[in-house]
């Protein structure tokens, strides 16, 4: 089974990130052929500076690292590494009806937020598609707001099969039947996360680039403990219990400690007695405990940058030999030599 996945580079990862996904990524590598890419061209529609592109890409694979994943047992490249993405997003792109595109949700999703339309937003299904087409993954690990992004791609898989493999059946799409012929774009499915936490942030809304309200995974320890110490709290007296409710303090209590100690803080949180600054200590120490170590790797990392580069280009190499085989089929399927 081939797993496929990537984080965008677009600003620096935080515990929702973590929480979210990252930590799914690294446990699925025993799991499976595990391929996890930096999405340095999907950044590109937010990100315009040239210099903390670069930055946020390397800090993007220094903590899929970090956090755990082995490059021996998983590949782990940068998107712009594999130029036949691009190939096979405009030759994907010219099966993609422009209905599609209008209605994804996450193009409707920043248009209602204010963010001016251009067409590397309102083309961003087409690239991510091809990013999992391109590797034939069987499954793609997303949280409940990207299966959408996975329909979009096993119907594009069709479109393009159905029009350029003579024999092939939309109903028999890996030609087991005989007279059938097997697609040459593979159909993912989605793999959803039913543990992957949705995180919030200081605000009280999801923890998220866009809103500023995020607890960096390896930010400077001064600003961790600062945002931390401002985290939305209500105005319940020290005395009183706490809510439970729209709490974003007693949420992240709740998904970072261990269960056996948050069951201590949670009967402290309903009987009253503390106020939100015991509390937010609190969190401030199960930060250091939970995260503590990836930091440290991670700083033994950047004093090694060569090898990071010599990670990154292992796992291209071994990215690109399937982009290779892959895009030899579909230049045939449609007459480009």
């Amino acid at each position: 089974m081939r797993i496929l996945s990537g984080v965008q580079s677009s600003g620096r990862l935080h515990i929702g990130n973590y929480y979210g996904a990252l930590r799914q990524f690294v446990q699925l590598q025993d799991q499976g052929e595990a391929y996890y890419f930096i999405a340095n061209y999907h950044a590109l529609t937010t990100v315009r500076d040239p210099k903390l592109a670069l930055d946020l890409t390397r800090d993007a694979a220094l903590t899929y690292l970090s956090l755990g994943l082995d490059p021996k047992r998983a590949v782990l490249f940068r998107q712009s590494d594999v130029k036949e993405v691009l190939e096979l997003n405009w030759i994907l792109g010219t099966v993609v009806p422009q209905a599609h595109l209008e209605r994804a949700h996450s193009y409707k999703d920043k248009i209602a937020r204010g963010i001016s339309p251009d067409f590397g937003l309102y083309a961003y299904p087409v690239l991510m598609s091809a990013d999992i087409l391109l590797y034939s993954a069987d499954q793609v690990p997303v949280g409940k707001d990207q299966i959408q992004h996975i329909e979009f791609a096993r119907d594009w898989a069709v479109k393009f099969n159905t029009q350029y493999v003579p024999g092939y059946d939309p109903a028999d799409p890996e030609g087991k039947e005989r007279g059938h012929a097997p697609g040459i774009l593979k159909l993912p499915s989605a793999f959803v996360q039913e543990n992957a936490a949705t995180v919030p942030g200081i605000d009280g809304q999801k923890m998220s680039k866009s809103y500023g309200n995020t607890l960096e995974l390896f930010g400077d320890e001064k600003d961790i403990k600062k945002r931390i110490m401002s985290i939305k709290t209500d105005s319940t007296p020290v005395d009183a219990p706490k809510p439970t409710v729209d709490a974003p303090l007693y949420d992240l209590l709740k998904l970072m400690l261990p269960p056996g100690e948050f069951s201590d803080v949670d009967a402290s949180w309903k009987a009253g007695g503390k106020g939100y600054g015991d509390f937010k200590k609190k969190l401030l120490e199960a930060f250091h405990v939970t995260f503590g170590p990836a930091r440290q790797r991670r700083q033994e990392l950047l004093n090694d940058p060569g090898e990071l580069e010599r990670i990154l280009q292992d796992g291209a190499q071994r990215a690109r030999a399937e982009a290779t085989r892959l895009m030899d089929q579909v230049r045939r399927a449609v007459g480009i030599p």
